[in-house]
This record gives C-alpha cells, sequence and structure tokens, in this order.
C-alpha cells in the first residue's frame, strides 16, 4: 500500500447540513449525510499531507485524530479551503516547527491579504508559522518536514528561532511514536528528496485550480473543466476522486452527469464524489441510483490504493 487517503470532508462551501435548511439531506440521520468542507488527509510514502484547509480544519484535525503534518497542499484559494489556517498554530507549538505551505503564487498572494498578521514585520506574538513553496501545474516534490530550525515558545515574547540539525528531527519523531525509546537506535530514515506529486490543472470558472495526483490517487476538488492535456496524467488510477455539487450545469462545479461522464472517460475502478451539496440525494438513495464502481464519498471514508 502505497498510498492511503481519509476525506475528512465531502461538503460544499456551506457544508452539510446546510444552516437553517429542512430538507430531507439535511435532517437526514445517516451520519453519512452529515458533511463538513472538503477536504483530504494523504498518507503518501511515508508522507502526512492534507489538501485544503477550510473552515473546519480544526474540527477535522481533532476527530481524525491528527497529530502531525508534513505539508498542506492548496488546491486554490477560497475560503472554504483556506480558512482554517490560522490552526495550524497548534502544530508549531506541538511540533515546534513552521508548516509547509505548498501552493501557487495567486494563493500566496491571496494569504498575505487574508493573513497579513502571518506576513507582518512585527507580528504578535504566537501568529502561524508558515512555509510557503510555490508550486505550478509541473510535477513536484514533498518530503518530511524537517526545518532548519526548531520554534522554541518564550513567554510574552513569542516564538524563537533555534537551529538544529536533520537528526533532532529524526530523533523527535521516534520520540513522539515510542516515549519510552531512551537511544538513538531505529531512528526513521530520512529521504531529503521526497515523493513526487503530479497537479492535476483545471479551472473553477474563471479561475485556475489545482488537483494532485498520490501514486494511483487523484483528487480533483472544485473544478467544471479539465483541459484535454491534462487527462494523461489521469491513466491507470485506482481510485478517481471528483467534485459533484448537484444535478444540472453549475457554474462553478461539475454536475453528476459530467462527473460520471469524466469517471468513464478516466477508467479507474473506483471513482469517488466529493463537494456534495444536500441538493442531491440523500447518501443511500444516491447509490441506488450510481453504477457500482461511482460511489459518493463521506467523511471518514479511508481508500488505499
Amino acid at each position: 500500500m502505497e498510498t492511503r487517503l481519509t476525506f475528512l470532508g465531502t461538503g460544499t462551501s456551506q457544508g452539510v447540513p446546510m444552516i437553517g435548511c429542512g430538507c430531507e439531506v439535511c435532517t437526514s440521520c445517516d451520519p453519512r449525510d452529515k458533511r463538513l468542507r472538503s477536504s483530504a488527509f494523504v498518507q503518501y510514502r511515508g508522507l502526512d499531507i492534507l489538501v485544503d484547509a477550510g473552515p473546519d480544519f480544526r474540527q477535522q484535525m481533532l476527530r481524525a485524530g491528527i497529530s502531525h503534518l508534513d505539508a498542506i497542499l492548496l488546491t486554490h484559494n477560497h475560503k472554504d479551503h483556506t480558512g482554517g489556517l490560522d490552526d495550524v498554530r497548534a502544530f508549531n507549538y506541538i511540533e515546534r516547527s513552521p508548516i509547509k505551505i505548498c501552493c501557487e503564487k495567486y494563493v500566496e498572494d491571496s494569504l498575505r491579504m487574508e493573513y497579513s498578521y502571518a506576513f507582518a514585520e512585527k507580528r504578535y506574538p504566537g501568529v502561524p508559522e508558515w512555509q510557503i513553496t510555490r508550486i505550478d501545474d509541473s510535477p513536484f516534490r514533498v518530503s518530511e518536514n524537517i526545518p532548519e530550525f526548531m520554534l522554541v515558545w518564550k513567554d510574552g515574547k513569542g516564538y524563537e528561532k533555534v537551529r538544529v540539525t536533520p537528526e533532532f528531527w529524526a530523533s523527535e519523531r521516534m520520540r513522539r511514536k515510542n516515549p519510552d525509546c531512551s537511544t538513538a537506535a531505529g531512528l526513521p530514515d530520512i529521504n531529503p528528496e521526497g515523493s513526487e506529486i503530479i497537479p492535476i490543472r483545471g479551472r473553477h470558472y474563471m479561475l485556475p485550480v489545482l488537483g494532485y495526483r498520490f501514486g494511483k490517487i487523484a483528487y480533483l476538488t472544485d473544478m467544471n473543466f479539465i483541459p484535454e492535456e491534462e487527462f494523461d496524467k489521469l491513466h491507470g488510477l485506482e481510485h478517481f476522486i471528483i467534485n459533484c455539487v448537484r444535478r444540472g450545469r453549475h457554474l462553478s462545479h461539475f454536475s453528476l452527469e459530467e462527473a460520471v461522464e469524466i469517471s468513464r472517460r478516466v477508467g479507474a475502478p473506483h471513482t469517488w464524489l466529493t463537494h456534495l451539496s444536500h441538493q442531491l440525494p440523500r447518501h443511500s438513495d444516491l447509490c441506488a441510483e450510481l453504477p457500482e464502481e461511482i460511489r459518493p464519498a463521506y467523511d471518514g471514508l479511508v481508500i488505499e490504493a
């Protein structure tokens, strides 16, 4: 098993149930119809990677018991995918390191406006500590989160940055996994080159967005158009994940009909629908009408390849 993906959220920007709505989906007692904003946790070749950090980030981390992240990959700059980034402060404090964020330049520019306090020259003590890496639609590599310095909290002053070695971080990881370990024997190997991730370019109305391929799993959310040349990146998948917001054409998302059509073209043995709204049927009803190889995802679902 090379890749393990956990759906942390499978709902639209408003989530399901939607505030104030009394429809049969929003009032469903089936836990699979309770959908936080879309996000995925990917364990890929020894790395712990989060795709998008929306407003439900804190709840998703606690619910899934996630205590470590090597990187956060952002698909685009909309608030339902970036609104929880302030809460990485918990990881900064517990792991004593900044969080690596991979995103396109326009997404970074948006973060600099929306989270200006995190980029200020004189920053308030305790603001989130990020290490931003710019990417585009070319393949890139993600490695373990091994920064050159450790964050040491000083009350009333904020973080002091102390330079440390990669061996220090290896020892730290071993200590967290086995608190009784008192020797350096058996420290996990560090792969400085990291693992390759393949971005999939799409369009979310007029906005360029990215999906990501991790081995034999591809995760595409918030798209309503995929350029012809990008389909070559989707050959040989075991699991294909695509957004689907409702029946009938939508301004910025694939419809159910379009998602099914694209799934058949990609030809993966398993397709999972995400970013689902309350305008689609309840989970059980949607399963009943879809082909067996296409299923609606739900919060907490785990797939492996």
